[in-house]
């Protein structure tokens, strides 16, 4: 994102002191944890301490990046861009045996990753996640290699446009637009996933509806870790969460939103009505802060009868498969997500657009 033309940075002087900020913030947090006895809690000792150690770390990191001028948030995200380049490349590689490719598709920038030793089963279009604000396709590398090495097909993490520079609808276009040209170019919608979460997943349910609009055929399947389903954030488990979960208390979504009414079905899912949604794999946390807005839109799935399934792990938090990869409860997700990704994905002699039910 912070590569655009039109995106403004910080000079390098200041990028270095927000990082150097950053790291400063994130070594105050770690020396909070041992008085907050981190091994007690719902699971075991190393899963407890685990956990609270994550927590701490990433509510930091969230609290601090989006107190920063938009300027230094890009630039501070640049650099860390950067890093994740140097270093999750040959991670994934030599743990998953994934390639990564940097391309575009329909003029959107992101990331192919492939399996090594040949073909595919199908095609991932994963939106990533950041609130719609921040984050990069290369930070999802080590996450969709394991999603590539689980279920046999190739994912293309989209780089696609982040508030606030480009409110909605820039993202949701890019995905489609992405989407669309995927179709175009020859991959059957019944062989075709779309995946995100957090922001991603939020984005994800909202190109549901978009597809519709330009009258483009669904997808075999969706996949959602914690989406963003439901912007109003009036439901209790946003206040009853918020010492639980890893989201900074004031989540930000009015720069996407730009004047868009958070309750609007085009970017909150859960009001909008999902009867032409694709066979749904959702996971969350008890404990995020989004939990009630996701039980809402799961219940409106299966209430239009769409072929849902639903993980909800309990003492978990935001996107805890991506953050805690090890733990058995995104153990059991993944496990989850392979065979249901596997199960609705078109045998490859079917015709065009043949999907399982």
């Amino acid at each position: 994102m912070a590569d655009r033309p039109e995106v403004r940075t910080a000079s390098r002087p200041v990028a270095a002191v927000a990082v150097v900020g950053l790291a400063e913030n994130l070594v105050n947090a770690l020396a909070r944890v041992p008085f907050r006895q981190p091994w007690r809690g719902p699971s075991g000792p190393v899963q407890n301490t685990g956990a609270n150690l994550t927590r701490q770390v990433i509510r930091s990191f969230m609290g601090y990046s989006t107190g920063l001028p938009i300027e230094e948030f890009r630039s501070m995200e640049r650099t860390l861009d950067s890093l994740c380049k140097v270093l999750l490349p040959p991670w994934v590689s030599g743990k998953d045996h994934v390639s990564l490719e940097t391309d575009e598709v329909a003029g959107v920038p992101g990331i192919w990753a492939r399996p090594r030793a040949g073909g595919s089963r199908g095609t991932i279009l994963y939106l990533h996640g950041g609130g719609y604000i921040g984050t990069s396709p290369t930070m999802y590398a080590a996450f969709v290699g394991a999603m590539v090495a689980g279920t046999g097909c190739e994912v293309f993490i989209a780089d696609y446009r982040l508030a606030p520079e480009f409110p909605y609808p820039a993202g949701l276009h890019d995905a489609a637009d992405v989407y669309a040209a995927l179709v175009r170019d020859g991959v059957d919608p019944g062989r075709l996933v779309v995946a995100g979460d957090s922001g991603g997943g939020g984005l994800a349910t909202s190109l549901m509806g978009e597809l519709r609009e330009r009258a483009l055929p669904s997808p075999a399947a969706l996949v959602l870790f914690s989406p963003e389903v439901d912007l109003d954030l009036d439901q209790p488990s946003v206040t009853d969460n918020a010492d639980r979960d890893i989201l900074p208390w004031n989540i930000p979504v009015t720069s996407y939103l730009h004047g868009v009414q958070p309750n609007d079905a085009r970017v909150s899912a859960a009001f909008a009505d999902p009867e032409w949604f694709p066979p749904t794999f959702v996971a969350f946390g008890a404990d995020e802060m989004f939990r009630d807005g996701i039980l809402t839109f799961t219940g409106h799935l299966d209430g239009a009868r769409i072929n849902t399934e639903t993980h909800e792990e309990e003492g978990m938090f935001h996107v805890f498969p991506i953050l805690m990869p090890w733990a058995g409860p995104a153990k059991r997700v993944f496990a989850s997500m392979d065979a249901f990704v596997t199960t609705h994905l078109a045998p490859a002699d079917d015709p065009p657009g043949a999907a399982t039910a």
